[in-house]
């Protein structure tokens, strides 16, 4: 490559040689930065594959990430926070392409219960004490 970033014959490059082509993240999501699932899709969110998925790689509407997403679940259930690990990519594009394969019935998604819905360490205390009186 010259000093000016292109190569050979003039061609521009946009690219790393070991990296290979760059692909934006933007590019991945059509652009999107949101869907109608991401909602729920906070990072400790539980995505599971369903098991009607069928082949995702013979559906030529999704992208190799989104395979990538159903395979990585249909191994084991995957946080949010795993997927964009595993994959190498941002929180915000995982979410998009989550809400796609959601939107698919590819996925489904499970979220842990909250913190404030979950009973009262002293209450279990209480059971197991009256328990162990028993």
């Amino acid at each position: 490559m010259s000093e000016d970033g292109t190569g050979i014959q003039g061609t521009p490059r946009w690219f790393d040689d070991d990296a290979g082509p760059v692909v934006r993240p933007y590019a991945m999501t059509r652009g999107r930065t949101s869907s109608p699932a991401q909602h729920r899709l906070d990072l400790i969110a539980v995505v599971i594959a369903e098991a009607r998925a069928g082949d995702p790689e013979a559906d030529r509407t999704l992208s190799p990430e989104h395979v990538d997403i159903v395979g990585l679940c249909r191994d084991s259930p995957q946080s949010v926070a795993e997927l964009a690990a595993e994959l190498d990519l941002p929180i915000g594009v995982i979410r998009v392409l989550i809400g796609d394969l959601v939107d698919d019935e590819l996925v489904h998604v499970t979220r842990p219960v909250p913190p404030a819905e979950l009973p009262d360490e002293s209450i279990l205390r209480d059971v197991i004490n009256g328990l162990r009186a028993l």
